[in-house]
């Protein structure tokens, strides 16, 4: 995994999940931290082919619907808007999360963004009810049976994020994106999900597309594919390597080769057409002609190797290829790396692919 989400929650909960999900506070931490990596990360074409569907459906329609699945603190709706992928004018931009926690941390990040923003930006609480939820009526039928519920319950949970060209209507929603899109289903214009492919499991994603309408564009970028290296190289990396991967593969949804098994899906699923594929690989090293590494990425890293440390350690202790790697190897390469870390000596690097495309029409 590349150390960033839940099973169908996306960017508010990968990275192999577990250890960075029982601090919550450190976890919406570790997702701010890991902006800069995925901006670098993220290819521009398919970012542009995005942005050119996404001004078409506009034009065409109006306002504009979007639903991502594991928004996590909002990074994606920060860039979207930075970038301008979004269009002018209005959008209703669907945020679920399986993680409340993750999604608590939406609103103070948006107002620091829209705060360091050297461009005009504002964000407030929207009036009235949550468009997603359906009004309180409806959001109590859908807890009750087990669907989505907004973060936070109040009637002030979306957020309207005004820049000089856009607004953007962002509405949190604490579900799993599977079942929000069957609740939803034919709604949204387009369907983002982040580093969510490798946790969701692919028999799910043909439930997750029903939730676009006629002509929607899914974009499903960072979705690991397969690749964990760590600079300078140890004898035991390779050892490591296998056994975070095999994890991953254990874990409900989970593949370590999610990028290439959801490219072959794609390119043969009836009812849908790829429009493009690209690599999307993380590179997180030191910054050149400085002490550390750019921004808060040294606490990035700390947090990936405790991933590292909480996923390896338990399929030792289940007795897992205990002969080609022990606990106290483990503890060894651990302490190797951190300080590592300490010493802005540490290169991480993760394979990963972008894919974009759209449903057809009915």
């Amino acid at each position: 995994m590349t150390g960033t989400d839940d099973a169908a929650g996306g960017d508010g909960g990968s990275a192999d999940g577990d250890a960075l999900a029982a601090d919550a506070e450190a976890f919406r931490r570790y997702l701010r931290a890991k902006r800069s990596v995925d901006d670098r990360a993220l290819d521009r074409r398919l970012l542009g082919i995005l942005r050119e569907r996404l001004a078409d459906r506009a034009a065409r329609d109006g306002r504009l619907r979007v639903f991502e699945v594991g928004t996590g603190v909002g990074t994606m709706v920060a860039r979207l808007i930075d970038w301008e992928v979004l269009p002018p004018g209005e959008t209703r931009y669907v945020a679920v999360d399986r993680d409340p926690d993750a999604l608590a941390g939406l609103g103070p990040f948006l107002r620091e963004w829209a705060d360091d923003r050297k461009a005009p930006a504002s964000v407030t609480e929207a009036a009235g009810e949550s468009e997603a939820a359906g009004g309180s009526e409806a959001a109590g039928e859908s807890e009750a049976a087990g669907g989505s519920e907004r973060a936070g319950g109040s009637e002030a949970d979306a957020l309207v994020v005004e820049t000089d060209a856009r607004t953007v209507r962002v509405e949190p929603v604490a579900a799993d994106g599977v079942a929000y899109a069957a609740e939803h289903a034919g709604e949204s214009d387009a369907l983002i999900g982040m580093a969510l492919l490798d946790v969701l499991g692919l028999d799910r994603l043909d439930q997750l597309l029903d939730a676009l309408a006629p002509d929607g564009t899914y974009y499903f970028p960072i979705t690991f594919d397969g690749g964990t290296r760590f600079r300078p190289a140890h004898p035991d990396d390779r050892a490591i390597e296998r056994l975070y991967h095999r994890h991953m593969d254990e874990k409900p949804g989970g593949n370590s080769r999610a990028g290439g098994a959801a490219l072959a899906r794609l390119r043969e699923a009836d009812g849908s057409t790829l429009l493009g594929v690209a690599g999307s690989d993380w590179i997180a090293r030191p910054a050149d002609g400085e002490a550390g590494y750019p921004g808060d990425e040294a606490f990035f890293l700390r947090h990936i190797l405790d991933t590292v440390e909480a996923a390896v350690g338990e399929v030792i202790a289940d007795g897992g290829e205990t002969s080609a790697l022990s606990a106290a190897d483990l503890d060894a390469w651990l302490e190797i790396r951190r300080r590592q870390v300490d010493s802005g000596e540490l290169v991480y690097l993760t394979h990963q692919i972008d894919l974009i495309g759209r449903v057809d029409d009915a």
